[in-house]
């Protein structure tokens, strides 16, 4: 069976003009990046009136059996071009950490790809390096403001901008820096995040254009003065600098499908830490540009999606008119408590038990967020009819269509039946106002707790020493509105990762909240989720090479 890596190198992908040319984008508004990719200006696209309609697709809580969440994304973008459908994907684009690590690239998998692979999963197009200079060059200027004379009173203890990297770095978690003397700065503590952590990231993807980014930069919080006023990056002078690295970033990237469906790549902040969706100024491109825009958001709904939904979509004005949640028999059964090595035989017990997990993704898709859902089966050649026949059986009870995707053996063929359900449910889709999981008005703490126990089924919180002072603060400051990003693991609706299925009455534990300012919204860390991953025992890292020829292998 051929690699995700030797099916993606064996395509003959079109030029990128041609597929620019395919979702009318003119040639004056691309900046080409070789053969295959290219920057788009949507300064210099073309006015269109009509906006297409949005599908979010969503997952169950991940397994260590995949989802394929991306995978599917691709199929049914490229399941609705056969359809005769002006379709487009909006997707985010993967950090170096994972692709090192082992989660793997996020250009989908099998004949549902984006293509180049190679290169959308290594340096790309260089975003993330803006990102991470820009991050990192904010820092530089808090500590040059330090040794400078200190003209505005930042208290070095207060230090609260963190450095980043691109690559998963648990020795840089936590560092002293400034050692070796007077002429090496101040010696404080300090520390690294991954880029896609890092607030630069989400400013980025929330930004609607250069002068949103940039008053965004200027409120970036990094330091607290030693009388405890805020210091911000607008006043280090710093947001200028920082704009002009990203300027270019700021466009988002046009690559295309194994089968040429448009694709607009762009950010990639994580959905454990971060917000989990790929760029607003990408997602409106494609909008005005196509019928149908796929987009997704990571890891569970629980996380990625109530972020897209709580987060982006009341930045933006933008709402789904429909939801896709991809769940494999696989992860289900892992979910029901299935042993790991016994996954692909048969077993409709833990199956029954797993599907608590589907079930309430579904609930909270059609009650909380009031958005039509459809359950997209990413289905493996050892899932058995007994095993499909229940899951639609449940599902049906539910009043969610289920259409199995076969994307990966198959590309859009195997996806044609999910894109016409997809798109019947989108076309008909009743027009409503947002439901978000909370009012903006509500306080900070009680946002978190409507997400503790509407989203995740948590019977209360608790929060760690000190939070409830500094959510206090927080709203005497003037962020009370702000939504809230929780922080937490990805495998579980609660913070305990071991805790599978649908787990019901467990306490959330908040240990500490920090506002990002620049992003709009104030992150809570749940459990023990960190900003900076670490690798591994055995990183992907070890399997990536370069053949005498010039052929990365091993990716995949």
């Amino acid at each position: 069976m051929a690699t995700d890596l030797e099916i993606a190198q064996a395509a003959v992908p079109q030029p990128i003009g041609k597929i620019a040319e395919k979702a009318g984008i003119p040639e004056e508004a691309l900046s080409l990046y070789g053969r295959l990719m290219a920057k788009v200006d949507p300064a210099l696209l073309p006015r269109r009136e009509k906006k297409a309609k949005l599908i979010l697709v969503t997952a169950i809580n991940p397994t260590p059996a995949g989802e394929g969440k991306t995978t599917v994304s691709v199929a049914l973008a490229d399941g609705m071009s056969r359809c005769g459908k002006k379709a487009m994907l909006a997707l985010r684009e993967p950090s170096l950490g994972p692709v090192f690590g082992m989660k793997g690239g996020a250009a989908g998998g099998g004949y549902a790809q984006v293509l180049p692979m190679e290169s959308i999963n290594l340096h790309f197009t260089g975003d993330l390096h803006a990102i991470t200079a820009a991050n990192n060059l904010l820092a530089a200027m808090v500590d040059n403001h330090i040794q400078q004379g200190n003209k505005l009173g930042i208290d070095p203890r207060q230090v609260t901008w963190r450095r980043c990297l691109d690559v998963n770095d648990r020795q840089l978690r936590q560092i002293t820096s400034g050692l070796g003397g007077k002429a090496n700065g101040m010696p404080r503590e300090d520390g690294f995040e991954i880029t896609a952590a890092s607030e630069v990231m989400a400013v980025f993807c929330l930004a609607r254009n250069i002068p949103d980014l940039k008053a965004r930069l200027a409120r970036l919080q990094v330091a607290r003065t030693f009388d405890g006023r805020a210091v911000t990056a607008g006043d280090l002078h710093a947001e200028g600098a920082m704009t002009a690295l990203l300027r270019d970033a700021l466009q988002p990237n046009l690559v295309q499908t194994l089968e040429g469906t448009p694709c607009l790549m762009h950010g990639g902040p994580f959905a454990n830490i971060a917000h989990g969706c790929n760029s607003v100024i990408a997602t409106t491109t494609a909008m005005s540009l196509a019928d149908y825009v796929v987009t997704e958001a990571g890891f569970g709904a629980d996380l990625g999606a109530e972020k897209f939904l709580d987060i982006k979509c009341r930045q933006t004005g933008i709402w789904p008119d429909a939801v896709v949640i991809v769940a494999t028999v696989r992860a289900l059964k892992h979910h029901g408590g299935c042993p790991k090595d016994q996954l692909k035989a048969e077993n409709l017990d833990t199956l029954a038990k797993g599907m608590s997990n589907l079930m309430r993704h579904i609930d909270h898709v059609q009650h909380v967020w009031k958005r039509p859902a459809v359950v997209a089966i990413n289905r493996f050649a050892e899932d058995t009819e007994a095993e499909m026949k229940l899951i639609r059986e449940a599902c049906q009870m539910a009043g969610a269509p289920v259409e199995v995707c076969e994307g990966w053996a198959h590309g859009g063929e195997g996806a044609v039946n999910l894109a016409k359900t997809v798109c019947d449910l989108a076309d008909h889709a009743a027009v409503c106002e947002p439901a978000y999981t909370y009012p903006s008005q509500l306080p900070l703490k009680e946002k978190i707790e409507a997400i503790a126990q509407k989203i995740y089924g948590a019977k209360d919180v608790a929060f760690g020493a000190g939070v409830l002072k500094q959510l206090d603060k927080l709203t005497a400051e003037g962020w009370g509105e702000c939504p809230v990003c929780i922080a937490k693991t990805q495998y579980s609706f609660s913070d305990d990762a071991k805790a599978l299925g649908a787990p019901e009455g467990f306490t959330l534990h908040i240990r500490s909240v920090r506002l990002s300012a620049g992003a709009g919204f104030v992150v809570a860390f749940a459990g023990d989720i960190i900003a900076m991953p670490g690798l591994p025992k055995i990183p992907a890292a070890e399997n990536i090479d370069v053949d005498d020829d010039g052929r990365i292998i091993g990716l995949f």
